[in-house]
C-alpha cells in the first residue's frame, strides 16, 4: 500500500493550501495517518497525526492554530488544511500510516510511504 499525498504548489506568505492524502485498497479510517515534511537540508519532521476512527488530533508547535488535519471517510482521504503559510513551511510534504503515539520526530515508525508533494512559499 502506498499513500499518495497531493495538493502542493507555490502560494505567497500568508495563503492557503489543502493537501490530500488517498489510498486505493485499504481503508483510510481504521489507520492512523501522519503528515510529514523534509524541508530542504533538514531531516524529516512530523506535523500533524489523525488518529483512527474519529480519534484525537495532534500537531506539532510549529503549526497548531494553522494547520487542520481532517478525514472524509466518504472519499476515504484525509486532509492537511494549511493557513497562514510561512516560507519556513516550504517543504515536501508526505502521508502515511503508523503509530499514533510516534507522530512526533521523524516517522521511522510509519509506512506505506508515498512520493510526497512539493509546497512552496514565496513571494
Amino acid at each position: 500500500v502506498q499513500l499518495q499525498a497531493s495538493g502542493g504548489g507555490l502560494v505567497q506568505p500568508g495563503g492557503s493550501l489543502r493537501l490530500s492524502c488517498a489510498a486505493s485498497g485499504v481503508t483510510l479510517d481504521e489507520r492512523t495517518i501522519g503528515w510529514f515534511r523534509r524541508a530542504p537540508g533538514k531531516e524529516r519532521e512530523g506535523i500533524s497525526c489523525i488518529s483512527k476512527g474519529d480519534g484525537p488530533r495532534w500537531y506539532t508547535e510549529r503549526v497548531k492554530g494553522r494547520f487542520t488535519i481532517s478525514r472524509d471517510n466518504v472519499k476515504n482521504t484525509v486532509y492537511l488544511q494549511m493557513n497562514s503559510l510561512k516560507p519556513e513551511d516550504t517543504a515536501v510534504y508526505y502521508c502515511a500510516e503508523g503509530p499514533y503515539g510516534y507522530c512526533a520526530g521523524s516517522g521511522s515508525r510509519f509506512g506505506s510511504w508515498g512520493p510526497g508533494t512539493q509546497v512552496t512559499v514565496s513571494s
